[in-house]
């Protein structure tokens, strides 16, 4: 994983630089606050795998990235723009940031080639033939060449999602935020998924994850945060944070994933 990334010399220079940069984030719904001061730096080429409960903010803190929830208090800054500033373009901003949610979110209208377009023609001003080129491409990346044609909903779901990430990628974005994008696929369908994802992260291509493949942070992740009640608990590389956690809230909470029969003795004493 390291070597894909650092072979490119440019690649190297560029690393240092944060592509996302938060600092004191906090949100919350009316009287609950679900992001408590989370900060965090993710730099050009890097994988950051985001971990933790249900609850525990992961998805808020996905989606506070491109404001499609305002923080309360705090500072996010993407690709050299502040996006907390009242004078911030954010549609301009966002076109940057490509995102790919739990469900797929495809137009039902319109075929797969036309979902890639769309936001190309009427964001990003392209002509239709510069449009089609570049989703055919990206259509190419995630294996779905030949669906080009195809309505959404002649599609299973892991197609559907692949499709999701193409068209994200249309836009060429800066960075990718996955906001657990296998959670509502059929188990033999999310290897396909993951396999787009880790295809992704070996380009170099800039990555939030939120997810609860462990497997799939262990082998692509540079860096995995374990947010637990509305803060990060533990940050690091896989090999520590998953494979020799720290903090026992970690080792619970991955006890549980890792081994679903896991008990603890203390929960069954009479």
């Amino acid at each position: 994983m390291a070597d894909a990334k650092t072979d490119d010399p440019a690649g190297a220079v560029s690393s240092e630089t944060p592509v996302i940069s938060i600092d004191g984030l906090k949100k919350s719904f009316g009287d609950l606050e679900v992001l408590k001061g989370v900060d965090l730096s993710v730099t050009r080429g890097e994988v950051v795998c985001v971990i933790g409960p249900s609850g525990s903010g992961k998805s808020t803190l996905l989606r506070c990235v491109n404001l499609l929830e305002e923080p309360t208090a705090g500072k996010i800054v993407v690709s050299g723009t502040e996006l907390t500033d009242p004078d911030c373009d954010i549609d301009a901003a966002r076109t940057r940031i490509g995102m790919v949610f739990q469900q797929f979110n495809l137009f039902a209208h319109l075929n797969v080639l036309d979902n890639l377009t769309i936001a190309q023609r009427k964001v990003l001003g392209r002509g239709k033939e510069e449009s089609e080129r570049v989703a055919k491409s990206n259509l190419e990346r995630v294996g779905l060449s030949d669906k080009a044609s195809a309505m959404p909903a002649q599609l299973s779901g892991g197609q559907q999602q692949r499709a999701a990430i193409a068209r994200a990628l249309s836009m060429n974005p800066d960075v990718m935020l996955f906001d657990e994008p296998t959670s509502a696929l059929d188990p033999e369908l999310v290897g396909d998924v993951l396999g787009v994802m880790r295809g992704l992260a070996e380009e170099g291509m800039t990555m939030l994850v939120v997810t609860h493949e462990m497997q799939f942070a262990r082998e692509v992740a540079d860096t995995v945060l374990f947010m637990d009640g509305g803060y990060v608990v533990e940050q690091g590389d896989p090999a520590q944070v998953i494979g020799a956690p720290r903090e026992r809230r970690t080792k619970e909470f991955l006890a549980r994933v890792l081994d679903p029969t896991h008990q603890n003795p203390q929960d069954t004493a009479v």
